[in-house]
């Protein structure tokens, strides 16, 4: 078959998904900026400073940088065609239409586990104040008013991320400004031991060895997941082709400012050696300035954090959902949408499965409802390999003139997509060797099997929806 230019080539335009756009830029900033920050950071980054010391910020920085080369390809990639099954649809149009069936479906269970997750955890935070409520009545509460806020319409979804967005960056910036008056003046319980000096004299700035801090990368990692969220977005953005490419070039000053400087100042305020695993960084730092209820503080930071995540969860699955729908590879009735032009359909599919996720922790045992959550991680490290690797597919077409040069080029090419590949091969690795979360390496080959054998049956019964578009995707929205 003869190689097509890029004028033959099908270009359904965002607005003939369907949706409604109403994401404006401010709410696609401060979506980007949630997307970066999370409870990885606000609690998990106390576990890695305990294994890795001060060169942690270290392993932030090098992992940023992957990021920032990540979201730079994500970029070319939504100049050129911005929709909203983003990652599906590009491993589809430049892999071909199975490795968009296993990013579409494997995009959306990361979102359903980490919802799952989430919301449970959210619950437990309220337990904080009122430890008499009952867990799953706070688990239900958070997520039908969630659910009813994306069903509502997208500007409702996008208005909300940016609040919990808000709160977020208002507590590190809070925690940096706290902390460099103390560094500066000298102020507070902490003016006397807080110094620079925190950095390097506990044992140097590699206490543990460059190995352990190679180690914490996989972690980090972790706390970077859901900064692609803003790909999810460009068909519901008000002007996409401005407002994604200031989103990701924001992104390195983003990661600089909220997690390199706020884990410097922190670490600079208070020896690495006091921290423990399990325990805030933000906690231990606030309690040691004497901040008033410091515990309290972080406590409703870090529930804004999982309940913004059950928010952008609830609303990725729902996209992803109607685009497998719109293909074929998902019932039908899946890929409607509402009055309001939201996927009302796909989001009630999955806020249920989320809602399954809380009765499950409750029936199974702890260990068992791990399992279903560390699939995430390696979720998504596959879904930033598809994006590298359809990136670097698409330089390729448009260099030989198959397809239009892209408004927003990542400035290395594609060399640095392939150094990007290659550290996310070695987080595998990593992954492999921490004792903690070598179960996602077991989990995951088994949602692969069932992937390829449920493809196996869709060959069989609707062959149409593995090969080319179906006649439905440009006209399945209803609704309208």
């Amino acid at each position: 078959m003869a190689e097509q230019t890029y004028d033959e080539v099908s270009d359904p335009r965002p607005d003939e998904e369907g949706y409604a756009r109403g994401l404006g830029s401010r709410q696609i900033q401060m979506i980007a900026i949630g997307g970066a920050i999370g409870t990885g950071l606000f609690l998990g980054a106390g576990t890695a400073i305990s294994k890795a010391g001060p060169s942690l910020i270290l392993s932030y920085a090098v992992a940023g940088v992957v990021i920032f080369v990540i979201m730079r390809a994500l970029g070319e990639l939504l100049t050129y065609r911005p929709v909203s099954g983003s990652f599906a649809e590009y491993a589809r149009e430049f892999l071909g239409p199975f490795a968009g069936y296993v990013t579409g479906w494997t995009y959306w269970l990361f979102w359903v586990v980490t919802g799952m997750a989430e919301t449970t955890a959210a619950a437990v935070y309220v337990r904080f104040w009122e430890p008499g409520i009952p867990q799953w009545c706070s688990a239900l509460v958070f997520l039908l008013l969630l659910y009813a806020a994306n069903l509502i319409s997208v500007k409702l979804f996008g208005e909300i991320e940016f609040w919990f967005s808000m709160v977020k960056v208002t507590a590190i910036i809070g925690m940096i400004l706290i902390g460099v008056g103390v560094l500066t003046l000298g102020f507070s319980d902490a003016g006397d031991t807080a110094s620079i000096t925190n950095l390097w004299q506990d044992g140097g700035f590699f206490p543990k060895g460059i190995g352990a801090t190679v180690m914490t990368l996989q972690i980090v990692m972790f706390a970077y997941l859901g900064v692609e969220l803003v790909g999810v977005t460009a068909g519901e953005s008000e002007d996409p082709q401005k407002t994604l490419p200031r989103a990701i070039n924001t992104l390195p000053w983003r990661i600089g400012l909220f997690y390199i400087g706020a884990l410097t100042v922190i670490l600079c305020v208070v020896p690495w050696t006091e921290f423990q695993p399990g325990v805030s960084p933000f906690v231990a730092a606030f309690g040691k300035i004497g901040i008033p209820a410091a515990a309290g503080i972080i406590n409703f930071v870090v529930l804004t954090a999982a309940l913004s995540s059950c928010n952008s969860g609830m609303y990725s699955t729902g996209r992803m959902l109607r685009d497998l729908a719109l293909r074929g590879q998902a019932p039908r009735r899946m890929g409607a949408l509402n009055g309001r032009r939201t996927p009302a359909a796909a989001i009630t599919a999955s806020t249920l499965l989320m809602g399954l996720g809380v009765v499950l922790n409750y029936q199974v045992p702890a260990k068992a409802f791990e399992y279903i959550t560390s699939v995430a991680t390696v979720c998504g490290l596959w879904t930033w390999a598809m994006i590298l690797i359809c990136q670097i597919r698409y330089r390729s077409s448009w260099q030989r003139k198959h397809l239009p040069e892209p408004g927003f080029k990542a400035p290395t090419g594609v060399w640095s997509s392939w150094a990007a590949l290659a550290f996310l091969v070695l987080v595998v690795v990593l992954i492999a060797f921490d004792e903690d979360s070598r179960i996602s390496l077991y989990v995951f080959p088994a949602w692969a099997a069932f992937l390829v054998i449920g493809y196996q049956v869709l060959k069989r019964r609707r062959p149409e929806a593995v090969h080319g578009v179906p006649h439905d995707h440009l006209h399945a929205g209803g609704g309208r």
